[in-house]
């Protein structure tokens, strides 16, 4: 079974794990355009307040150290910052109107373009 606890004083937000701790951005962007409208807005309704808390929480370890709990914290907030944009600038679009298909970017992590 995969692992899916947060820090403690976190744990409201451990239904949110499974879907949104995601470590790349590719994974993030792909569950934001395929999550609906209402899934996006309950995501960002339910981590921004809660976003200086984790902010805070993760600041308190060395950059590159932190523990897999906290590490999921930090990739919900990751998920939320990707989510932002659609719910405060795009009406909760979960693709950006009137642009080219944003999923032609692909984000290269550490590998070798071919």
């Amino acid at each position: 079974m995969t692992d899916l606890s947060l820090p403690k004083s976190f744990e409201v937000l451990e239904p949110l794990v499974a879907t949104w701790a995601l470590a790349t951005q590719d994974e993030r962007q792909q569950r934001r355009i395929h999550s609906s409208r209402g899934e996006l807005r309950a995501f960002y309704e339910a981590m921004l307040p809660r976003l200086p808390d984790i902010l805070t929480h993760v600041d308190t370890f060395p950059l590159g150290e932190l523990p897999p709990a906290s590490a999921r914290l930090f990739h919900l907030a990751l998920s939320l910052a990707e989510v932002a944009p659609h719910i405060e600038l795009y009406g909760g679009d979960p693709k950006v109107p009137y642009s080219f298909d944003e999923a032609r970017f692909v984000a290269d992590h550490g590998r070798v373009a071919a």
